[in-house]
């Protein structure tokens, strides 16, 4: 079992998982004020500490203690022994820190499958996220981007959703690298159920996590919300595909209010799936097309792409002044050296000994006392 915090303190927040659902601030609130155990205590004691628990309406806080009085927290991690998971509470080695920056909204604790450390391989991760009725130009950048990412470390976060994310985790498996698989229900549930065979490879190759006990299931708001976690989780978010009512765009925008890199695939102006994309790279988006620029952004000072640019022709090798002779030849017809020389700014001497040496190098032919540019010149 992970260390770092005491089994009473991992049974209130296993406990709390199915009380309160992700995200919830006045749980969190309450969970800083008096600590799991003093809150759960709280939610299952006598009225006079009940009242103790402001900023809930009665049948709110009656919702909170009904579900409490259920709770079998010994059960569930239990469960999740037996799949070869645990769970990751604030304060054991293993709690991500950077997800301490959602606040009170942060998860009370998380429920994993898998053998990888989640805090070590979070230093490098990178979610991918994006339409899961994707084109299939979409899947085949998510692909790209998972497999390019895990080649150079990185791990790959998404929703383990049909489209873009089953791509982007499948891009990293067949690489061989490393993916987390952020679910919207608990790690023993395989939603969406198509993607059964995917997750359990994710499990055996790298890790699935969530913040709902097992056998939770999901819900719309429960998708939604997962949706902070994958964005507090990564060092930046690239959205491949994503329409202007989108998730991914949730997603993105949650990782810009915590001040991480946010990024976007392009697509067709045409595309409706793009257009969410395009909205995102007018803003404070960055713009991005493979694996070499997303490491460009998110990683340390020196992990530069490589310079972009069209092939190099053998014009391209000349020196000025060679170049400034040939761009003085005209383009059709012919010119003595002289001419050449007036058109160029040059002298007659040193124009005749340039146009010798584009003669060798096969760019002018010579006719007597004048010259053209050679037929087969490139230009």
């Amino acid at each position: 079992m992970t260390t770092g915090t005491g089994q009473e303190e991992r049974l209130a927040r296993a406990a709390l998982t199915r009380v309160f659902e992700p995200g919830d601030e006045r749980g969190g609130r309450w969970l800083r004020e008096f600590g799991a155990v003093g809150l759960l205590a709280r939610l299952t004691s006598r009225d006079d500490e009940r009242d103790q628990l402001t900023g809930a309406g009665e049948q709110r806080l009656g919702g909170y203690r009904r579900r409490a009085a259920a709770v079998a927290p010994e059960r569930d991690l239990s469960v999740v022994t037996a799949l070869g998971g645990r769970f990751v509470c604030p304060g054991d080695r293993e709690w991500p820190s950077q997800l301490d920056d959602l606040g009170a909204a942060g998860p009370i604790g998380l429920w994993v499958r898998g053998r990888p450390d989640l805090r070590i391989w979070s230093l490098r991760s990178v979610a991918v996220v994006g339409a899961r009725a994707c084109t299939p130009y979409g899947a085949h950048m998510a692909a790209s981007l998972g497999a390019g990412l895990a080649e150079r470390g990185w791990v790959v976060t998404s929703g383990a959703a049909f489209g873009v994310d089953g791509s982007a985790h499948r891009g990293a498996l067949a690489a061989g690298g490393a993916t987390v698989a952020v679910l919207a229900c608990g790690v023993d549930v395989a939603y969406p159920p198509g993607h059964a065979e995917l997750i359990g490879r994710i499990a055996e190759q790298g890790l699935v996590i969530g913040e709902l006990p097992p056998g939770d299931h999901p819900t719309r708001s429960r998708f939604v919300l997962r949706n902070r976690v994958i964005a507090a989780l990564t060092r930046g978010t690239v959205v491949v595909e994503a329409q202007y009512r989108s998730g991914s765009l949730a997603t993105a925008r949650g990782a810009q209010r915590l001040g991480r890199f946010t990024m976007g695939v392009p697509g067709p102006a045409t595309s409706g799936l793009s257009a969410g994309v395009h909205e995102l790279l007018r803003g404070e988006g960055v713009l991005v097309t493979d694996a070499d620029e997303v490491v460009e952004l998110v990683g340390d000072i020196g992990d530069l792409a490589p310079l972009r640019r069209g092939p190099v022709l053998p014009r391209d090798l000349l020196d000025p002044v060679s170049a400034r002779v040939l761009d003085a030849l005209p383009a059709r017809g012919a010119a003595d050296g002289r001419a050449i020389a007036l058109q160029a700014g040059l002298t007659a001497d040193e124009v005749l000994g340039r146009l010798y040496e584009l003669h060798s190098l096969g760019f002018v032919e010579r006719h007597g006392d004048v010259w053209r540019p050679a037929a087969r010149a490139t230009p």
